[in-house]
């Protein structure tokens, strides 16, 4: 028997922004998939970096999602330049949630060469990070990633991306994610501190987090993006999203994640529905078709949305609570019972699992 007894329940009352978290709102300011000229706001030394990270929490982020650019314009592999950026980060914006996008620099060298995420042993080392971040973002399962298959050619045009062999590099690229990776990859973050944040592409991949928690491999809090850029990830379908979101547990943490000009709505109705939302230039380059939009004020639509249907933003604070950071369980019916999820079965119990009530 399938047992598939979680899900976030909705009440009358659900929709009313008083009843609902305060709105955390993730910015993703680095783009590691543009190069320099392809947005007005791409980060390039150090201190653009950082003023990023300041601008971005001024207009209401308390998330960062972290690339780290080289002087050349393409993302760093370096360590130690993102010990050099976490250090700084800290000074600049103690109150943000410090969130490393696990994938390191997916872009291609140069134009004809593949885009893909690095090896395992490397993206290992994010977990090694001094001073340690909140957060890594983790990949479940492998996955095609065409991240251009949702693009308009307007989308594109006049970017790097819109070069051929640039376009073909990301239409072909895959995140590798198996079971080699993701068990190591937990084990490293849960042994020093940091937080994983699922980027889950699909429900598969959300029911494979859900074995990890049953079977005692993964214990804490559960704190996921649903990543709707299509191209193998989820589409654009409000039926997929409002499925998703229905089928997340009650303690866990979701997130909104689109792709060009589908973020503003898509965000829209995950605001309405009590989820949180990303933006910036990571994701969106765009306003309206034709008007470009920068990460800070992507993040300031979001504000302006949420505060037009009543619901109020996270602090940094309020969003380091919300996220749990800190927080981790002692085993797999810990992490069920503050997720909200059912027990798993015990020997001989036929018929479906209720939640124990203490005697």
């Amino acid at each position: 028997m399938r047992q598939r007894r979680w899900t976030i329940h909705f009440f009358d009352d659900s929709l009313y922004p008083e009843n609902q978290e305060r709105l955390v709102i993730q910015a993703a300011p680095y783009g590691p998939e543009w190069l320099p000229g392809d947005a007005d706001d791409l980060p390039l030394t150090m201190d653009e970096h950082v003023q990023a990270a300041v601008d971005c929490y001024n207009a209401g982020a308390t998330v960062l999602h972290i690339h780290v650019r080289e002087l050349d314009g393409h993302g760093s592999k370096r360590m130690s330049m993102f010990n050099e950026l976490m250090a700084r980060l800290r000074e600049a914006v103690p109150d943000m949630v410090l969130q490393i996008g696990g994938s390191i620099s997916f872009a291609p060298e140069d134009e004809g060469s593949d885009a893909k995420w690095l090896s395992y042993d490397t993206r290992h080392m994010l977990a090694e990070i001094t001073p340690r971040p909140d957060q890594v973002t983790i990949a479940i399962n492998t996955n095609q990633m065409n991240i251009v298959e949702l693009f308009d050619d307007e989308d594109i045009e006049g970017t790097s991306i819109a070069k051929p062999g640039y376009y073909k590099a990301y239409r072909d690229m895959v995140v590798e994610a198996g079971p080699d990776f993701y068990l190591e990859h937990l084990t490293r973050l849960r042994a020093n501190g940091i937080q994983p944040h699922f980027q889950l592409a699909n429900m598969a991949q959300l029911e494979t987090v859900e074995r990890l928690i049953r079977k005692g491999i993964y214990s804490g809090p559960l704190v996921l993006n649903y990543v709707a850029i299509g191209g193998g990830f989820a589409g654009r379908h409000p039926a997929d999203l409002i499925e998703f979101i229905r089928r997340v547990p009650d303690g866990a943490v979701l997130t909104i994640e689109a792709s060009m000009r589908a973020v503003a709505p898509m965000n829209a109705i995950g605001i309405a529905l009590g989820t949180h939302v990303r933006v910036g230039n990571e994701d969106n380059l765009w306003r309206h078709k034709g008007e470009r939009m920068s990460s800070v004020e992507q993040v300031e639509q979001m504000v302006k949305i949420a505060h037009a249907l009543g619901r109020e933003i996270a602090t940094g604070q309020e969003a380091k609570k919300i996220y749990k950071i800190g927080e981790w369980y002692s085993d797999a019916d810990a992490t069920l019972a503050r997720l909200g999820m059912v027990p798993n079965r015990r020997p001989g119990r036929r018929g479906s699992m209720l939640r124990d009530l203490e005697s």
